[in-house]
């Protein structure tokens, strides 16, 4: 009888139940459903080559530090990490390849490209990926005014809830420029630790496929983080490789969020 009316109902009743994108103090994290197809998968395939597993994972952990660029473990657990995605046909073919070895990743996404792609995030989320906020235009933040800052984190995380429902908790900062000051405000008001990495192929370099490679699998440690990115060609085409040496040398593959937990539960302190 009064439709004007009743869609604004609803448009409001939406937007209300979207999750939120600043907070004070750290984001609730998201439980992905695909932990018990995990465990199944690894029942099935326990033996067979080239088959990631990571049984036995622990509940998301709580955020206490700002930033993290490796964990302290013992146990081959590693996390491999993709920036400036999503990629309209290379991140579809990385897919591709992670599924095929139970691989999950984590992508640090950046706003304008989840926009632009909404149903290539919607899959990351779904084949059971950690999706990560990596600002919207890619902007070095240490330039950036306060509420500049805030307005990028703002945006691509809106971005993001509104393709996938799912609110990120980790940060990236883009070309790792960042400083204490810029930490601690992204950690108190967003939740979000600022994500580094101990392993930096310099794909974005091109320096060759076999050199991203090498360098990914020489660098590796456990509790290492590696980064690449999944907007080159070069980069992908190194993955089948990199990913299978490192299985071979008995790496276990856990998202970012997976590998701090595992960090808290060994009890040794982060870097």
């Amino acid at each position: 009888m009064f439709p004007a009316r009743s869609h604004l109902f609803f448009a409001l009743a939406a937007v209300l139940l979207l999750p939120s994108c600043q907070v004070a103090g750290p984001s609730a994290s998201h439980q992905g459903s695909w932990r018990k197809g995990y465990d199944l998968a690894n029942a099935k395939y326990a033996a067979k080559p080239g088959w990631n597993q990571a049984p036995a994972l622990p509940s998301s952990p709580s955020y206490s530090q700002t930033t993290y660029s490796s964990v302290p473990l013992s146990q081959p657990f590693i996390a491999m990490t993709f920036d400036d995605g999503p990629h309209p046909s290379n991140t579809p073919r990385l897919l591709d390849l992670l599924k095929q070895r139970n691989i999950k990743a984590t992508f640090f996404v950046v706003g304008s490209n989840s926009k632009a792609y909404p149903q290539i995030l919607r899959r990351i989320t779904a084949e059971g990926h950690e999706i990560a906020n990596h600002t919207w235009t890619h902007a070095n933040i240490t330039t950036l005014s306060t509420d500049a800052l805030r307005k990028e984190l703002r945006d691509s995380c809106d971005a993001i809830v509104k393709a996938t429902g799912v609110t990120p908790t980790l940060f990236r900062p883009p070309y790792g420029a960042t400083n204490a000051s810029i930490k601690s405000l992204i950690k108190t008001e967003f939740g979000y630790p600022s994500i580094i990495w101990s392993v930096d192929p310099e794909d974005w370099k091109r320096p060759g496929v076999q050199v991203v490679a090498d360098r990914l699998v020489a660098g590796a440690r456990p509790g290492a983080i590696l980064l690449a990115h999944d907007i080159h060609k070069p980069t992908i085409d190194a993955m089948p490789s990199a990913l299978d040496r490192l299985l071979a040398k008995g790496f276990r593959f856990v998202t970012v969020s997976q590998l701090i937990a595992l960090g808290q539960k060994s009890g040794a302190p982060t870097p």
